[in-house]
């Protein structure tokens, strides 16, 4: 097939026009005020099944001849790929089979089937589930519909783009969350073609950054391991598709922790009332964590809302740790009627919340006559928390450790 071109991306615009819901650019005051930088988030997460997923599954789909869409369609995911698909099928009255790994999160596995697709498991990452949807796709004729590498997807997803430019004519900065690249690739194309002097920024959670380094090679490389509560864009390699237009078009790859990622996703949810999931909120905690190398006004993609509640609850509690607003301390004490008492007391004094209380009376490092309680507290943020520390230890107390 040919390079993807800009008018291939006005021509999936045209084909999803009523399918596709145009989602708005919400400005983020707030964001300016706390961190200096103009900010507008592109609320991918209020899109037709919760991702920006539908925009490229559907221009791909909707292409297949008539003798291809009797085969069926077959594709890998963790999730949003997967739910794009399946509703991109059901719309055109297709039989979707769908392979994800093993762990995939719940309510994503439910839309899945919800939209009327087949669910198979496979292996632990989005990787290995390819490798079996296309195993698949040779043995029954399927059309394999891949995630990320192949055209039609590539100029679906830069639709987006379009929408950015149309909704922000003065964005100088726009930042995509990235996995496969497939929304980078297409976004920046888009972008770069009507603004070139709008710098384009993708986004890795760095636990699995296939980008950098294949960006430093000149061609895709397979990451050794990934280890990210990002599930939706943990992809060990990009695409080649998807990898000639970013080496082409885009400024810059950043990485994001897990501690920065769960706190944005604190962040927005608490002050834009925006749920995201961790893949979907890594263009956002980009900004927070420098936010003086943004030129704004800025548009920060949150690319998709599909999580777990589990997920959500322990993204949350890491979230508020890394804000300074839920802490562990490991106090020892001596096992004596009375201690535990008054150093929960102490700690009730100053404001803080206890939610939780255990004793470790097994270390070996332990005296027979001495117990080490971990308490665990919500604060009002760093301060607190180094006021409550001192006042332990002011009380004689010994903090062993805290976190």
């Amino acid at each position: 097939m040919k390079p993807v071109a800009i008018e291939d991306i006005y021509d999936a615009a045209s084909l999803l026009n009523g399918v596709i819901r145009e989602t708005p650019t919400i400005s983020a005051g707030w964001v300016e005020k706390k961190y200096g930088v103009n900010v507008s988030f592109k609320c991918e997460n209020l899109q037709r099944a919760g991702s920006f997923k539908i925009r490229g599954a559907y221009n791909r789909i909707a292409r297949l001849t008539g003798d291809e869409r009797e085969r069926g369609v077959v594709a890998a995911s963790a999730g949003n790929h997967a739910q794009g698909v399946a509703l991109a099928a059901q719309i055109l009255g297709i039989k979707a089979t769908i392979f994800m790994p093993f762990g995939a999160p719940l309510p994503k596995l439910q839309a899945t089937i919800g939209y009327g697709a087949t669910v198979k498991f496979h292996g632990q990452t989005i990787d290995e589930a390819l490798v079996a949807a296309n195993t698949f796709s040779e043995g029954t004729g399927a059309i394999f519909i891949h995630p990320f590498n192949h055209e039609h997807i590539v100029a679906g997803q830069g639709t987006m783009g379009l929408e950015i430019l149309a909704q922000s004519p003065e964005v100088q900065t726009v930042v995509v969350c990235t996995g496969g690249g497939g929304l980078l690739a297409g976004t920046a194309l888009a972008i770069k073609t009507l603004r070139p002097d709008v710098k384009v920024i993708g986004v890795q959670a760095e636990m699995a950054a296939a980008y950098p380094p294949s960006l430093a090679a000149g061609s895709p490389q397979m990451l050794a391991s990934m280890a990210t509560m990002a599930d939706g864009i943990a992809v060990g390699k990009p695409g080649d598709v998807p990898f000639k237009l970013v080496q082409q078009y885009v400024d810059e790859i950043r990485t994001v922790s897990e501690a920065s990622l769960a706190q944005a996703l604190l962040l927005t949810l608490e002050r834009s009332k925006l749920q995201a999931e961790p893949a979907g909120i890594a263009a956002v905690a980009a900004i927070f964590d420098d936010p003086d190398s943004f030129q704004g006004p800025v548009v920060a993609s949150i690319s998709g809302g599909n999580i777990d509640p589990l997920l959500l609850n322990r993204v949350l509690r890491t979230g508020l740790a890394t804000s300074g607003r839920f802490m562990m301390v490991q106090v020892r004490l001596a096992d004596t009627p009375g201690n535990l008492a008054k150093l929960l007391t102490y700690v009730g004094a100053m404001g803080a919340n206890i939610t939780e209380v255990s004793h470790t009376r097994m270390n070996p490092s332990l005296a027979t006559s001495e117990v080490d309680i971990e308490i665990e507290l919500e604060t009002r943020g760093f301060e607190h928390r180094e006021e409550i520390l001192a006042k332990i230890v002011a009380q004689g107390f010994h903090v062993v450790n805290h976190f």
